[in-house]
């Protein structure tokens, strides 16, 4: 694994969008369940603060946002918690859990 290190959003995006992959937010206010979305290998997985979530200039350069379902009336889940979620179900998808 390597670990890339961006100077900006725009930076980061430009480099994404050259090698194809999806960027997919995780949101409260995502379009569709996780469980319902179809991952690919490419996807990058992305994940605002707990506290506001990210900006409305990242907001609208996502190819697609996914929420975890939750009863109404109770809070949402801890980032680490939802993250570790939406990436088991996108590896799990795709294949990469068995290691292929």
């Amino acid at each position: 694994m390597e670990i890339e290190q961006h100077q900006s959003f725009a930076a980061f995006d430009a480099t994404r969008q050259g090698r194809g992959s999806r960027l997919v937010l995780l949101t409260t206010r995502g379009a569709q369940a996780y469980t319902d979305f179809a991952f690919a290998e490419a996807d990058t997985l992305l994940l605002g603060r707990e506290s506001a979530g990210v900006p409305d200039v990242v907001r609208a350069a996502v190819d697609a946002s996914v929420r975890i379902p939750i009863r109404e009336g109770l809070r949402s889940l801890n980032v680490a918690v939802a993250a570790a979620m939406v990436l088991g179900e996108a590896l799990r998808q795709t294949g990469l859990l068995e290691g292929r």
